[in-house]
């Protein structure tokens, strides 16, 4: 391709800086943006990323997010795209122009304005929200693990329940802490846990007036058993494992109602909780359904296996906001980070080749196998390929292998040799840190 004007290069728009989305911006700045082929933009209402699959870790204290975000600015100045501060409203199909809304400051004055940034290609990687079905007071008395705030919300009154017991001096042991987590995919479970791990470590730096079989772990499936999504040879020995850290296992009944003491359960059963988590589910964010194009029940975007969507062909989807079909069976690609991050890879070759009037390859997801964490206590899963077959893993090395998942995310970010770095740092870090956050 001849050097062009940068007026005249072409504008590719990636909306979301989740995993995948910076991974795809990151990918083309690195190729496109850097060779002065196009104009890469990345848009986010956050100024930092972080991983979601940590937000479990987030929420327990078990990670600090402020240590292992990734700042936006930073990333495009080193990868060649830039960054844009807002949330996307609607869209100009026609004119080529997405619309972000007003951002206020924290005493509610506007700081931005609403405004427009125009595309050639316009790509959304927007994630997900959890879908509480419409339960009966779910929106209201639930707490949710979509965002970073929504993990330090958690933390935050999760550690006030402790500091207030411990205020109470040489009084008598405070009542017991009574947490429900609904939904027992694998942010429920490993969420369940990281907080058996966050009672013992509390307790180990003395905040003790409450131990750690005082935290009451409730954790509800209406399906008939934990992990419902994978394999039975997984879900079986995470059960036991939860049951033997005490966690109060209650399968086979959905949540009928949530008040603010508790749940009702569709087969009668109350279970009182004062924090309660819903992590049951997802769908795509409401907004997606007034972009005119085509959504499906749970407000996933259509797209063919192209991840373009079905109505545009220069608006493209990918991660949990779209519905990407999968064989031909009438499912879509689960939402899972490994199919997010193959998606990325994947349409950066498309975008580059739609570009240079290449056809476009089709998406095939690939299950690479599952691996669940159950905080210091134990991993559970199992690794598919090619050579290895499919390998059930257990323990210390399970545990290797979930770490080696986020390792992986850092390397596409961050590259290499930063990514060794960052492992040094964290190692370092051991030593003269808290094992858990205490504030």
């Amino acid at each position: 391709m001849s050097q062009q004007s940068n007026e005249a290069l072409p504008r590719i728009l990636v909306i979301g800086g989740g995993a995948g989305g910076l991974e795809l911006a990151t990918r083309l700045g690195r190729s496109l943006g850097k060779k002065k082929r196009a104009h890469i933009t990345l848009a986010d209402s956050n100024m930092t990323h972080i991983w979601k699959p940590l937000l479990h870790e987030v929420a327990a204290g078990s990670l600090n997010s402020t240590e292992d975000e990734l700042n936006y600015v930073a990333q495009a100045k080193w990868n060649h795209f830039r960054f844009q501060l807002g949330c996307m409203t609607g869209v100009d199909r026609e004119r080529r122009l997405v619309t972000f809304g007003a951002i206020n400051d924290e005493q509610g004055e506007e700081l931005i304005p609403e405004r427009q940034l125009g595309y050639d290609y316009l790509v959304i990687a927007v994630g997900s929200t959890t879908n509480d079905f419409n339960t009966q007071g779910a929106a209201e008395h639930c707490l949710f693990l979509d965002t970073r705030a929504q993990a330090e919300r958690f933390h935050r009154l999760l550690l006030n329940q402790y500091m207030k017991a411990q205020a109470n001096g040489e009084q008598e042991m405070s009542d017991p802490i009574n947490v429900a987590i609904i939904g027992a995919g694998a942010t429920g479970v490993e969420l369940a846990a990281e907080l058996q791990h966050a009672a013992r470590m509390l307790q180990a730096y003395g905040l003790d007036r409450i131990r750690p079989e005082d935290l009451n772990i409730n954790l509800i499936e209406a399906s008939g058993r934990l992990l419902p999504a994978l394999p039975e040879r997984i879900s079986e020995p995470v059960t036991q494992t939860l049951k033997d850290l005490g966690v109060k296992l209650h399968t086979g009944s959905p949540v009928k109602q949530v008040t603010a003491e508790g749940l009702l359960l569709d087969n009668g059963e109350t279970i009182p909780a004062s924090l309660k988590v819903w992590a049951a589910g997802i769908r795509g964010p409401a907004f997606l359904t007034g972009l005119g194009l085509e959504t499906n029940r749970i407000n996933q975007l259509v797209v063919s296996r192209t991840l373009q969507t079905s109505q545009d062909p220069r608006v493209f989807a990918f991660g949990d906001c779209a519905a990407c079909p999968m064989g031909d069976e009438g499912r879509s690609v689960p939402p899972r980070a490994q199919a997010a991050h193959q998606q990325a890879t994947l349409l950066a070759k498309n975008l580059q080749r739609t570009l240079e009037g290449k056809p476009l390859l089709e998406y095939s997801y690939r299950d690479y196998g599952s691996l669940i964490s159950l905080a210091s206590f134990s991993a559970v899963g199992n690794l598919m390929g090619n050579v290895t077959g499919n390998v059930m893993l257990e323990g210390r090395i399970a545990r290797m292998f979930y770490i080696s998942l986020y390792r992986m995310h850092q390397m596409a970010l961050y590259g290499i040799p930063r990514t060794l770095m960052l492992m040094l740092s964290d190692r370092i870090g051991r030593s003269t840190e808290p094992r858990l956050k205490l504030h």
